[in-house]
């Protein structure tokens, strides 16, 4: 398990992101010595939402700490697709982050794909979507270049390795065979990606949202292939809960909170809202609760971008492959 953490009554430990991630940071520092000069990121800042505001303030604070460049630009969101395609073509500009949510609705899913894929760090462009959902994890048959995921989801993954929730003794890609997890949060940006994610790494994923639970997994058995999704007509977090060994929680509004009697006695849980999720109580249930990823999310953010510059060098993203292509593959760590 891991360790640096708070000890808190009744053997519960509160786990911070800003500890779990400094390995992770080690790792992008190393990567930034080598270049040339400091890749520059640039935000963009369209909306009134508080928790926006605070991922781009964090944002900014660990650019800075970390020899980053940053740029936050506020604008119209009636203008932010002009500003999104000017800095496409801006030579200076190496990564791009837009503050969801914009419009709200189908608008915002175009304005994703506006973003250059070279130049996309969280991840949200078709290509790289297409590669998630069909657990394709490069970008070329040599398996050299990495697909970039959504940094929440990501951040979210690599604190349950940290927790050693994934089981390091089975192979990449099948590490969370045997788990059960509930995701509170179906949204296209967090909480669907993270559901495949997690099941395409062999896990049993309940997704829940006001409409009602979808099953991921990936069919029965340790075989590698990509997700597939289940409707549970009539299920409930009521019934989900109990049965998870995780449940991660991502609802914005500040009323929700997690029933601590639907918890299962030691289950690890993970709060991914700026809204706390689960109460006080939670500590009387869980093993292990994480009450934030922010830091973490920031850092996974750092890698992308990183990633991204040194993938750049001359190299062409190449169309995606046939839908039709079923086979689940190139299974590697995240």
């Amino acid at each position: 398990m891991a360790t640096n953490v708070d000890e808190v009554p009744a053997a519960c430990k509160v786990v911070l992101a800003g500890t779990i991630a400094k390995p992770l940071l080690k790792e992008v520092q190393e990567g930034l010595s080598k270049l040339l000069k400091p890749p520059l990121l640039v935000g963009f800042l369209a909306n009134a939402d508080p928790a926006a505001r605070m991922y781009a303030d964090w944002t900014a604070k660990t650019c800075k700490e970390n020899g980053f460049g940053y740029e936050l630009r506020e604008v119209n969101r009636e203008e932010l697709e002009d500003h999104l395609i000017a800095a496409n073509q801006d030579k200076a500009v190496d990564g791009i982050i837009v503050y969801y949510p914009i419009f709200g609705n189908r608008q915002d899913q175009y304005l994703q794909q506006i973003t250059d894929v070279s130049k996309d760090v969280e991840g949200l462009s078709h290509r790289y979507l297409f590669n998630m959902y069909q657990n394709i994890r490069f970008l070329d048959e040599q398996k050299l270049r990495k697909s970039i995921l959504p940094c929440t989801p990501l951040a979210i993954i690599k604190i349950l390795e940290n927790l050693h929730i994934y089981n390091p003794i089975l192979p990449y890609g099948n590490r969370l065979f045997g788990r059960t997890l509930t995701v509170i949060n179906r949204s296209e940006v967090v909480g669907r990606p993270l559901a495949a994610l997690l099941a395409n790494d062999g896990a049993c994923v309940y997704s829940v949202d006001i409409d009602g639970v979808q099953k991921f997994t990936r069919g029965k058995g340790i075989r590698k292939r990509r997700h597939e999704v289940v409707e549970n007509p009539g299920l409930k977090l009521e019934d989900v809960a109990p049965l998870s060994d995780v449940v991660i929680s991502g609802v914005p509004g500040d009323r929700f909170k997690v029933p601590v009697e639907l918890l299962r006695d030691g289950a690890v849980c993970i709060n991914f809202s700026s809204e706390k999720n689960f109460g006080p109580e939670v500590k009387e249930k869980a093993s292990i609760y994480v009450p934030a990823i922010g830091k973490m999310t920031i850092v996974v953010l750092l890698r992308n971008l990183l990633r991204i510059v040194q993938d750049r060098a001359g190299s062409q993203v190449s169309p995606p492959p046939a839908v039709e292509a079923k086979e689940v593959v190139n299974a590697a760590p995240l």
